[in-house]
C-alpha cells in the first residue's frame, strides 16, 4: 500500500532489427535475488551478472567471476572520476540518458496499457573521430578532456578520455605532439598474448606469479615514446612553449613532475618528430652499450661505449632498437658492425643508414670468419629480436667465450633455442639487458636521464638519417584505432610509426 512502484513487472521490447526481449523486475523479496542480463545468439548463450559472466557455445557452461568486489570498483571509479582523476567509467553519460528513457517508456506503458515507440532521435549520437579529437583551447586554470589510445579487447584498439585539472605547483602541463608505437609490446595487448593479460609481476620476489593478471581489458593505458610541448609550467626549469620528451602514453596530453619523473627538454636544433626517441627506445638501445662497457671493464669509470670500440659486433634485428644499438656501436668505434635481420625491407632501411645488413643464416656465418681459427666469431651480440630461433643463431655466431647481450622479451618462450651445442662447448655467455636497470654497480653514476643524454648526442649526428629512414609512417592520431587494426590483419611493412596529435 501506497507504493508507485509495481510489485511485479515484464516488459516487451521490439528492436528496429526485429530482435526482442524481455524486462522482468520484482521488488516482493527483501534481498538481492539476482540481477543480470541473459544474450542469445545463433549457437551462443551468454549470462552477465553483477559477479560474473557466463559464456556457453554448446561445448559446456564457462563461467568466469569477478575479480574482488564489483560494486566497490564501480563507486571507487565513481569518486576517482569526481576527485579529476583518470575516468575510468565505462558508460557514456548519453548511453545512461537512453536506458533512462527506454525505463520511462516501460512507465508509461505501463500506466497506459498502450505500446510507447522510442523515435530514432533519441539514439546516442556519435560524433566523427576528428570531431572529438580535436583540441580545443584551455586556460591553466581550466580542466580539459585527454583522450587516450588504448585496447577495448582482442583486436580491438579505441579512445578512452578522463578529465584533467590544472597543473599545481611543481608540475607542468603539456599537449602532446608527437606518441611512438613500440608495435613489439603494444600488439600484443591486441593480440592478446601480452603476458601481463594472464600474469603479474611480484618485484619483491623477482618473479611473474600465473594466473594472478596485472592488467585485463580494457587496457586505456599504453605507449612510453612521446614529444610534447609545455602550455602551463610551474616548475621553474620548464617555461611555457618549451619542447620536452617523456615516457606519458598515447594521450593528448600530461601533467607531470619534472622532479619526480624523466622530462628531457629537446634542443631547438633537432627535428622534433626524434623526440619520440629520446625516453625510452634510444636509453633502451644506450643501456645494451653500457653492460658491453661493464662487461668489459666493470665499475671502472670509462667512456661511454668503450667496451665495444675495436671489437667485432653483431646486432640482431633491424627494428627500431637493433638499429639505435647498431649506430651507438658504430658512433663507439667498433671493428665491425653487422645488422641481422631476416626481412629484405628493414635491411634496405639499415643499408640506407650505412649499416651492413644481412639475412640470419648469412650473418652468423659471416661473423665465423672473423678471428682466427680457434677464435672465430663475433666478440659480442645485441639480441634484440625477440624469437628463440634468433638467439639460437646469436649463440652461434659468437668466438668462444663470447656474449650474447639480450633486449629481447621473449613472450612466446624460447622453443627453437638450444643450450647443449655451441653454447655448452663454447663456453659463451647471456645477459639479459633491461631498461629497467643498468649495470650492477653503476646505478650510482648512471640513470635514464644520462641514457638520454646519449641518445640526444647520437640524433645529434644521426638525426636526419634516422628521420628519413627510420620513421615509415606518420599517421594522424584520430586514425590510430583503424591504423593498429590495419598493421595486425594486413600485416603490412613497417619500422617506426608515429602518431601525430592535432594542434
Amino acid at each position: 500500500p501506497g507504493l508507485d512502484v509495481a510489485t511485479a513487472s515484464v516488459a516487451t521490447l521490439r528492436f528496429d532489427s526485429g530482435a526482442i526481449a524481455t524486462f522482468s523486475a520484482t521488488c516482493i523479496l527483501n534481498w538481492q535475488h539476482r540481477t543480470g542480463l541473459h544474450l542469445f545468439a545463433n549457437g551462443l548463450a551468454i549470462e552477465v551478472s553483477d559477479r560474473d559472466v557466463m559464456i556457453d557455445m554448446g561445448r559446456g557452461r564457462q563461467p568466469k567471476g569477478a575479480e574482488g568486489d564489483p560494486v566497490w570498483r564501480e563507486d571507487r571509479d565513481f569518486i576517482d572520476a569526481v576527485r579529476g582523476l583518470p575516468n575510468m567509467i565505462r558508460t557514456p553519460y548519453a548511453e545512461a540518458l537512453e536506458t533512462h528513457r527506454v525505463a520511462l517508456a516501460i512507465a508509461t506503458s505501463m500506466r497506459t496499457g498502450a505500446v510507447v515507440a522510442l523515435p530514432a532521435s533519441t539514439a546516442p549520437v556519435t560524433l566523427p573521430t576528428g570531431a572529438l579529437l580535436r583540441r580545443e583551447p584551455v586556460a591553466p586554470d581550466q580542466q580539459r578532456r585527454v583522450r587516450t589510445l588504448g585496447v577495448e579487447g582482442p583486436h580491438r584498439a579505441g579512445f578512452f578520455d578522463y578529465e584533467e585539472g590544472p597543473a599545481r605547483d611543481g608540475e607542468i602541463r603539456l599537449d602532446t605532439c608527437f606518441t611512438g608505437l613500440s608495435a613489439g609490446t603494444e600488439l600484443t595487448f591486441l593480440k592478446n598474448t601480452n603476458p601481463y593479460l594472464f600474469s603479474s609481476w611480484d618485484a619483491a620476489a623477482g618473479v611473474f606469479r600465473e594466473g594472478e593478471p596485472a592488467m585485463r581489458y580494457p587496457v586505456p593505458f599504453m605507449g612510453y615514446m612521446e614529444m610534447g610541448r609545455v602550455i602551463d609550467s610551474k616548475h621553474p626549469g620548464f617555461h611555457n612553449g618549451d619542447l620536452v620528451a617523456g615516457t606519458w602514453g598515447h594521450k593528448t596530453g600530461h601533467i607531470v613532475n619534472p622532479d619526480a619523473d624523466l622530462v628531457v627538454p629537446m634542443p631547438a636544433a633537432l627535428d622534433p618528430l626524434l623526440g619520440v626517441f629520446v625516453a625510452q627506445m634510444g636509453p633502451i638501445a644506450a643501456n645494451a652499450i653500457l653492460y658491453a662497457d661493464a662487461l668489459m671493464y666493470g665499475q671502472t669509470p670509462v667512456d661511454f661505449g668503450a667496451g665495444v670500440t675495436g671489437k667485432r659486433v653483431l646486432v640482431w634485428g633491424g627494428g627500431t632498437v637493433g638499429l639505435f644499438t647498431a649506430l651507438f656501436a658504430r658512433a663507439a668505434g667498433a671493428a665491425e658492425v653487422v645488422v641481422a635481420e631476416p626481412s629484405d625491407f628493414r635491411r634496405h632501411i639499415a643499408s640506407r643508414l650505412g649499416l651492413q645488413a644481412e639475412p640470419e643464416d648469412q650473418a652468423w656465418r659471416l661473423a665465423k670468419s672473423w678471428g682466427s681459427d680457434a677464435n672465430r666469431g663475433a666478440d659480442l651480440v645485441f639480441q634484440t629480436r625477440a624469437h628463440g630461433g634468433s638467439l639460437h643463431l646469436a649463440l652461434r655466431a659468437l668466438r668462444p667465450q663470447g656474449t650474447v647481450i639480450d633486449l629481447a622479451f621473449y613472450q612466446g618462450g624460447l622453443p627453437e633455442t638450444r643450450l647443449g651445442e655451441e653454447f655448452h662447448h663454447n663456453g659463451l655467455g647471456l645477459i639479459a639487458a633491461q631498461i629497467g636497470r643498468v649495470p650492477p654497480g653503476l646505478a650510482g653514476s648512471w640513470n635514464r636521464a644520462r641514457l638520454s643524454a646519449q641518445t640526444l648526442a647520437l640524433l645529434g649526428t644521426q638525426g636526419p638519417a634516422i628521420r628519413a629512414h627510420m620513421i615509415t609512417q606518420v599517421v594522424p592520431f584520430d586514425e590510430a584505432p583503424g591504423f593498429l587494426h590495419h598493421l595486425i590483419t594486413d600485416r603490412p611493412e613497417f619500422l617506426q610509426i608515429v602518431f601525430e596529435v592535432p594542434s
